[in-house]
């Protein structure tokens, strides 16, 4: 360990690996039973420190906290409408993704989706006295030498708001904390804006800090936040450096790595660009740059900064430099006041398509990451009030849907799906949405992985599913993918997107092309008057692939699949109905294009399909539904979650009968766990995605309920403190695999659903 007081610990110190060690889907069983990301809870810190002085002993960087049990749940304080496992703060990209794994701020380090801490601590100053309201800051504390001696010091910290709620809303997390006769709310906003992509380019994010007297009487308040380095890698041994910005309206600092390397990662973050970490311009504002113990020691003994910055430029974890700002607020009264910070991370480029270099979306609306933070800063009250209008409509939709629970899941699954992906400047100039399969593969924009999120943008953006479907279309109508079905993804490591022109990749042709042809048939529902010049415009690759399923159809037989983990499968029931409805998909896209007969063809084709699907999917118990045609394989008495019939309800092809969704609905309900409805047998493990897929699709029946009511209980309760799993034990109520992945916008399944008039 260099030479510093600050954030060494279990598996995050300068032994810890350098990169995120990446699970592909298929071999997740390795990691069963053990979350995938670090420990759960995190607290340590720096403080004050004399000139000169060192000191040698430092606090373990994940220590548990006091007043929390052993699975990391805190002690106190309530959530409203969920516990999320962990708490969406700065959600905005594939490497602008910090989570809470705890639910109170003040105590716990906040974390990169991977488990990487990074660290952003504040505290709040009232008539005086300190106190600790965001992360896990030390600061060196006097021990009196009593009857024992000499005096001593310690890391520590002697006081910390308590949190009286966390409220989770689809764009922000909101804690209440109260002390010292002042009240302070922390408001993490990760604007989601539909319709708008200049706002939905900006890869920033909110962090909203409002104090007010609680007791009515004055209060002289001072406030204080910080960032890390660790905000620039997921390698703490990086050397790296930072400078202060200011101008008439902003004053930032900026953090990067001294030796860039342009597309590339370090442990999943980018390993090129630029941390921001700015406030606007105001009265009582200081800032400082320094090592972690001195400049938070400079804050609570003082209660201002000096605006010195540290240019001893060096590796994140040799002093730990951090980069913060301090505001007097004066005398606070009963009216609030509230401090705008904003947190970002800016590249150029941002990705790289078949060997060209993609310009972020942003760059074409900004002259540079300061005009973008100006406008980004400037528009804090209007962001609010567009959250508050969506905030406000998922919660009623969801409400009226599926009730309180199904609010609570939307609520902490909005922001995970958009968190997945970016906007770029195409090779034509066109916008196009890429996403990043995080967690598993890191693929760039894998199709299974899109299709299970797309419920998210079919209700919430419609336009921003377009955007997704654009580079996937645009690669295999004109990039160099040879083979007759839909590609698997763009690139096998994002931000890479090199294509597989060889035909080399993990094909899953039947599932890829099924999902391409009911996503964009879902995206025609709700296009308007696009709606029939996209279709045209890419009617040729679309026919292609519904050709090629019907050649490979009633029987898909041996193919891999989305549930790749699970492995292949020959003759499944739930493979082969994807692709009879999308086949029947593909009528409703040729009927947009104008092309009648062929939309009367594929509607046809796809009767004929079902028809044999009906006869010989049925288990002889007449039960439920069988995992393979005629119990091939041994597949009698076995079943799984036919979560592919979703998309008949969702396009309205009216393909399957009524009695397979009453069969199904009881059959699902008497074979259900604690925790929600197993994937397949013999397996206890789910996929939060696919249950509300199942909900979706069975919605006039009461397994509807009893799965929200399940998935919800996980999410709510669940030891697992990462972000939002799809991969969990339905008896055990933890992680199985995967975490933060955007395939949690399937729990959006329902809205969607209602949106599309299925």
């Amino acid at each position: 360990m260099t030479e510093g007081t600050h954030h060494d610990a279990a598996g995050d110190g300068p032994s810890a690996p350098s990169a995120w060690s990446r699970p592909r889907r298929r071999d997740f069983l390795r990691y069963s039973g053990a979350a995938v990301a670090g420990g759960s809870l995190a607290a340590a810190g720096g403080g004050m420190l004399a000139p000169g002085t060192a000191l040698a002993a430092t606090a373990p960087r994940n220590a548990l906290l006091p007043g929390a049990d052993g699975a990391g749940r805190p002690a106190g304080g309530t959530t409203d409408p969920i516990r999320p496992p962990a708490v969406p703060l700065a959600v905005r990209g594939p490497y602008l993704s910090t989570w809470l794994p705890a639910t109170e701020l003040p105590g716990t380090w906040q974390q990169f989706w991977t488990g990487h801490i990074t660290a952003m601590a504040g505290i709040i100053r009232a008539d005086g006295i300190s106190y600790m309201f965001m992360g896990a800051p030390a600061i060196v504390l006097d021990v009196p030498n009593g009857n024992s001696g000499t005096q001593s010091t310690v890391l520590g910290f002697e006081r910390a708001l308590e949190q009286t709620l966390l409220e989770v809303t689809a764009t922000r997390s909101r804690f209440r904390l109260q002390g010292g006769g002042v009240g302070l709310v922390a408001e993490f906003l990760s604007p989601v804006v539909p319709g708008d992509l200049r706002r939905q380019s900006i890869p920033m994010s909110y962090v909203l800090l409002t104090v007010h007297s609680l007791d009515g009487r004055p209060h002289a308040v001072q406030l204080y936040a910080d960032i890390s380095g660790e905000w620039t890698s997921g390698d703490v041994g990086q050397m790296i450096t930072w400078a202060p910005y200011s101008d008439s309206s902003i004053n930032a600092w900026t953090v990067q790595l001294s030796s860039q390397q342009p597309l590339t990662e370090q442990g999943q973050l980018a390993a090129w660009g630029t941390v921001v970490w700015a406030t606007p311009g105001a009265p009582g504002l200081t800032v400082q740059s320094g090592q972690d113990l001195v400049v938070r020691g400079q804050f609570v003994s003082s209660g201002t900064l000096t605006g010195a910055n540290d240019t001893n430029y060096r590796p994140i974890s040799d002093k730990w430099p951090v980069f913060a700002f301090s505001r007097d607020l004066g005398t606070v009264g009963t009216s609030p006041v509230t401090v705008p910070l904003a947190i970002g991370q800016v590249r150029t480029p941002a990705v790289s398509y078949l060997g060209q270099n993609l310009q972020p979306l942003w760059a074409g609306y900004f002259s540079g990451w300061q005009d973008m933070t100006r406008f980004f800063l400037a528009d804090a009250g209007g962001a609010r009030r567009q959250a508050d209008s969506l905030d406000e409509r998922v919660r009623d939709d969801a409400t009226a849907a599926g009730g309180e629970a199904y609010a609570g899941l939307c609520a902490i699954s909005l922001r995970q799906a958009y968190g997945g992906t970016e906007l770029v400047t195409g090779p034509s100039g066109q916008p196009w949405a890429l996403l990043k399969e995080i967690s598993s593969d890191g693929n760039v924009s894998t199709v299974d992985v899109v299709y299970p999120a797309s419920p998210a943008w079919i209700y919430a953006d419609p336009a921003y599913l377009g955007l997704l479907l654009e580079p996937l279309l645009a690669y295999a109508e004109t990039g160099g993918w040879p083979k007759a079905f839909a590609e698997h993804d763009l690139g096998s490591s994002y931000p890479v997107a090199a294509g597989h022109n060889n035909g080399q990749e993990e094909d899953m042709p039947v599932e890829e092309s099924g999902n391409m042809l009911i996503m964009t048939a879902a995206y025609l529902r709700r296009a308007g008057s696009k709606a029939a010049p996209f279709a045209r415009a890419h009617y040729t690759i679309l026919k292609q692939w519904a050709d090629y399923l019907t050649a490979n159809l009633p029987d898909p037989g041996y193919q891999n699949q989305t549930d790749d983990f699970a492995g292949f499968i020959a003759h499944s029931v739930n493979l082969a109905l994807k692709a009879i409805i999308a086949v029947a998909a593909m009528g409703q896209i040729a009927a947009a294009a104008g092309n009648n007969a062929d939309a009367a063809h594929y509607r046809g084709q796809a009767k004929g399909f079902i028809s044999y699907w009906l006869a010989n999917a049925q288990d002889p118990s007449g039960q439920h539904l069988d995992l393979t045609y005629n119990g091939a394989g041994g597949g009698n008495g076995t079943w799984g979650t036919t979560y592919n019939a979703y998309a008949d309800r969702l396009l309205g092809t009216g393909l399957i009968p009524a009695a397979v969704l009453a069969e199904q609905a009881a059959w699902y309900s008497s074979v259900m766990n604690a925790f929600g409805l197993p994937l397949q047998v013999p397996h206890s493990y789910a996929k939060s995605d696919w249950e509300l897929f199942t909900a979706a699709w069975l919605s006039r029946y009461p397994v509807k309920q009893q799965l929200i009511d399940r998935v919800y209980g996980y999410a709510n309760t669940t030891p697992s403190r990462v972000p939002f799993s799809d991969l969990y034990d339905t008896i055990s109520d933890q992680q199985v695999g995967f975490q933060a992945r955007p395939v949690q916008g399937g729990i959006l399944a329902l809205l969607a659903l209602h949106a599309t008039g299925g």
